[in-house]
């Protein structure tokens, strides 16, 4: 993932390339202008120093031509041509490739032409300077250009990292303060003030929000648990006289059976609403307390507290397993095994052992079926697979909900007759 600013500095440093290579065709095309207006202004001066120095010469002399001749020879670039005609021509200025006998190369030349009077014989005079090549004017702006891109590029890195830790520190300090945070400890949390306006009202922002979620998260909370504590003591009552019934010798069959539905469907409820409230608990960090436990250990406590329950469906509990410390809340620690104990009990083949092995980080519970189950519903709160009332469908919800708040790994699968449930620590 890319930092936010580095995004912009992506985009401007793209753009400032565009800018600056779309620039060097127009510095080649505005300095080849200059310098070409310089050349015309250079040829013109020269032109006039040239009629001055023809208005001292004799012009009667018969050598004439000859002399001329020699002066051009002398100075490269000027010619003397006799024109047939008098008719005078218009001067013209032009840009020429012609062959350099000096240089030995084909160079461009800004020639000026124009008709100049010697004596009673027009002459055509024609000044041609070298113009500077255009692959080396163009490779020196690209030089220039690369090294500014460099320069700029320089600067904006330095710039981004100064932007970054100056004015963005308000941001991580708002943020670190915000990983800190526990909503369970009803703490009160106090965001450093920032002279930047959008800084200033993110953290107006995020006060009053987790303000409002600490009330909510509270009142939930205290209706959870007092809903629980309500709901629980009608329940025990019921249940209590069910039960009373139930010893009654003059109830007739059919009363006995009402009254064993009823018994059974307040035991289930009542094992839902403990459930709920221990998921609901788990969901809102209500086990903050961690110890380092041995899971052999607790592996053995909750096989030893089950076994009855295994042994009166035909099966064996046989454990493989090696001591591995492991850092939890013993609490949630123990509700896991139990219910994945009793969920491979609940749903194992009658007279088939349960596996219980330990394989490195990797703890998995194995029992025998017949077909395997749909892992889409596994872990769904209610998502019933049994026809026994005691349970109540949130066992492997809550399951889930431990080993997510723990950052282990729960997972399912099945294979050769065989159902495992797997969690790596």
């Amino acid at each position: 993932m890319n930092r936010l600013l580095d995004k912009p500095f992506k985009s401007f440093s793209i753009y400032a390339l565009i800018i600056l290579i779309c620039s060097i065709p127009v510095y080649y095309f505005v300095v080849d202008a200059i310098w070409l207006e310089e050349l015309d202004e250079h040829n013109t001066i020269v032109r006039e120093q040239i009629k001055q120095s023809i208005g001292k010469i004799d012009t009667t002399e018969p050598g004439l031509d000859k002399t001329l001749k020699t002066w051009s020879s002398l100075q490269p670039g000027i010619t003397f041509t006799p024109l047939e005609t008098e008719k005078i021509q218009r001067d013209s200025t032009y840009t020429a490739i012609s062959y350099n006998s000096f240089a030995k190369e084909t160079d461009r030349f800004r020639i000026l032409s124009t008709t100049v009077l010697i004596g009673k014989k027009n002459y055509r005079l024609t000044i041609a300077t070298n113009v500077e090549e255009a692959d080396e004017t163009l490779l020196v702006i690209a030089i220039v250009t690369a090294f500014f891109f460099l320069v700029l590029v320089l600067g904006f890195v330095f710039m981004n990292k100064r932007i970054a830790r100056n004015s963005w520190k308000p941001f991580y300090q708002t943020l670190e303060r915000l990983k800190r945070f526990d909503l369970n400890k009803d703490q009160y949390i106090d965001l450093e003030p920032s002279d930047i306006l959008e800084f200033e009202e993110l953290n107006r922002v995020l006060t009053t929000l987790i303000e409002k979620n600490t009330q909510v998260f509270n009142q939930q909370k205290r209706f959870i648990e007092n809903a629980s504590h309500e709901l629980q003591t009608p329940l025990a009552i019921l249940k209590t006289k069910t039960d009373v019934l139930l010893q009654n010798e003059h109830l007739s069959e059919e009363q006995s059976g009402i009254i064993t539905a009823i018994n059974s469907n307040l035991s289930r409820i009542s094992r839902i609403n403990k459930n709920m409230l221990l998921l609901a608990k788990i969901e809102n960090n209500q086990f903050p307390e961690k110890t380092t436990v041995d899971l052999k250990e607790v592996i053995e406590e909750t096989v030893g507290l089950l076994a009855d329950y295994g042994q009166n469906k035909g099966m064996e509990i046989r454990m493989e397993l090696e001591n591995f410390p492991i850092r939890c809340n013993s609490t949630l620690l123990e509700v896991l095994l139990n219910n994945l104990l009793t969920n491979a009990i609940r749903h194992g083949d009658t007279n088939h052992p349960i596996e219980i092995r330990m394989q490195g980080n990797k703890l998995s519970f194995s029992n025998h079926g017949k077909q395997a189950l749909n892992p889409e519903q596994l872990f769904v709160r209610f998502a019933i697979s049994s026809s026994e009332t005691t349970n109540s469908g949130l066992g492997l919800a809550i399951s889930k909900e431990i080993c997510e708040q723990n950052q282990w790994k729960i997972s399912y699968g099945f294979s050769d007759h065989l159902h495992a449930f797997s969690i790596e620590f």
